[in-house]
């Protein structure tokens, strides 16, 4: 798999040119068989350096290297992989405020999916 097309490339890198702000997650990286999980906001103009939200068993914020996920060799032949389905709006610091309440990413996500499912069904938000 691809791990990012020109079209996410593009988008993390035009965040890149604003590096203070408070981007909102463009990809999400995952390993498919256990621990990983990174949400990426931009990219730098070296075409490795990412930055996001990284949870290998504790959720952080900080570099990323594209490199080193493309690299990855798991069992089986596998890989990283991008979540082809990952959407949001919300900021980097919301994640990453939810993945340090909930304890992990992939637990933020439990979360903010069922704060989204409530306000959908008329809770108010």
């Amino acid at each position: 798999m691809i791990l990012l097309t020109d079209d996410l490339r593009e988008r993390l890198l035009a965040n890149g040119r604003d590096p203070d702000a408070d981007h909102v997650p463009v990809v999400k990286f995952f390993n498919p068989l256990g621990a990983g999980v990174w949400l990426a906001t931009q990219l730098h103009p070296d075409g490795d350096v990412l930055f996001g939200l990284a949870d290998l068993g504790f959720p952080e914020i900080g570099s990323i290297s594209l490199e080193e996920l493309v690299s990855v060799r798991l069992p089986f032949g596998m890989a990283i992989e991008r979540d082809i389905l990952f959407a949001t709006d919300l900021p980097l610091s919301v994640w990453a405020e939810a993945a340090r309440q909930a304890g992990s990413i992939r637990a933020a996500e439990r979360m903010v999916a069922s704060v989204a499912r409530a306000c959908r069904e008329g809770a108010s938000c």
